[in-house]
């Protein structure tokens, strides 16, 4: 009995230990801020104003550079409004993903941002923090999420991103081609993806799909290199015309893959863009030519005004789809010099800005910060 009371308290231990050490990864939360007169700010939510607000946020996956930039982004728009956020990526791991989420409730956070909670353990986790009146807003995360009070479910457009790159690929086809189809099933976004290809295929009868493949792990890259580099050497030089790929790790591995094998005729089209995308988009001879994406930079930012807006007492929607834009190597090429995202803003006109749940007391907070 006590070796199991001593087994019990060596697990938690670890699991605050895991949680600690994520959340440093995100950035330290215990630098010092400004000291500002919150009661000098007009029409400042009371629950804003009395308290040093704290936000938890935890993504499963991670390891990627779009988890980094999300993360980025939902850090920076909380640490401006003057708020405390902790930030934790579980990087696949489940386990580690549900004791963060334990430990949010434990820490008694002023509200909790959630990122790719997909499995059912993830409704047990939310309505155990919405029970204790922690507020919470998610991403990419188990639909069933909706069914519990005061949640908001916040997603790509999924639907949209999908069609923006069958569109673009369609149009290099002229309706007629062979296709690799690469998507894993398990995921809420790719569900979502998989229903527009899926009508897709049947209004445009003259494409055809000839092979797929779709793993997500953390080498998914990798694997999906391997996969295409053999796909690539079981059909010949005309047999397959274009690459749909439903996430950036299927693109770039594909890309990779075309590239060495020296089949240009095959073209790539993508979902989600990062630094490294943009990179290998506009190398020499890259078969990546399109992606329909979100700055994850944007989404981070307005999960953390959406959880900022609960923690106020403000009305919020139970869901938001935040809208996707196209992204081409023509544009890339056109701007003369190497894009990334900092400077795709200035080939993609609204890229990186969203002015979405941006109130006017959230401004008012940001500039009283800014001035210290």
């Amino acid at each position: 009995m006590k070796f199991k009371v001593f087994t019990r308290f060596v697990v938690t231990l670890m699991a605050v230990m895991l949680v600690a050490a994520g959340c440093s990864t995100g950035g330290d939360s215990s630098q010092s801020k400004p000291n500002v007169d919150k009661s000098k700010i007009e029409n400042l939510p009371q629950p804003i104003a009395s308290k040093d607000v704290k936000v938890m946020v935890i993504r499963k996956i991670g390891g990627d550079d779009h988890t980094a930039q999300y993360l980025a982004g939902a850090k920076q728009e909380g640490e401006s409004m003057g708020f405390t956020v902790d930030t934790f990526s579980a990087n696949g791991d489940t386990a580690k993903f549900h004791d963060a989420i334990a430990q949010a409730l434990e820490k008694k956070y002023d509200g909790v941002i959630i990122s790719h909670g997909d499995d059912a353990a993830t409704l047990d986790d939310v309505k155990k923090l919405t029970d204790k009146g922690i507020p919470v807003v998610t991403f990419d995360s188990n639909p069933d999420l909706a069914a519990l009070n005061g949640v908001t479910l916040t997603s790509q457009d999924d639907a949209q991103l999908a069609q923006l790159a069958l569109e673009s690929m369609n149009q290099q086809l002229n309706g007629s081609g062979n296709i690799v189809y690469l998507w894993v099933d398990g995921f809420p976004p790719m569900v979502s993806r998989n229903g527009v290809y899926q009508d897709f295929m049947k209004k445009n009868t003259g494409i055809k799909e000839v092979e797929r493949f779709g793993v997500a792990a953390s080498d998914t890259s990798v694997q999906t290199q391997n996969a295409v580099s053999a796909m690539l050497t079981k059909h010949g030089k005309g047999e397959i015309d274009a690459i749909f790929a439903t996430w950036d790790a299927f693109a770039i591995g594909a890309a990779r893959a075309v590239k060495e094998a020296g089949r240009d005729e095959i073209k790539i089209y993508g979902i989600d863009v990062s630094n490294a995308d943009l990179q290998l988009m506009q190398e020499e001879k890259s078969p990546w030519v399109a992606t329909a994406a979100v700055d994850p930079k944007v989404i981070g930012a307005v999960n953390m005004r959406l959880i900022a807006k609960k923690i106020a007492g403000e009305e919020t929607p139970q869901k938001f789809d935040l809208k996707p834009t196209m992204i081409t190597q023509v544009q890339l090429n056109s701007a003369g010099e190497t894009v990334n995202m900092e400077s795709l803003s200035t080939i993609i006109p609204g890229w990186g800005v969203s002015k979405d749940f941006d109130e006017s007391w959230m401004q008012a907070l940001k500039e009283a910060y800014i001035s210290k």
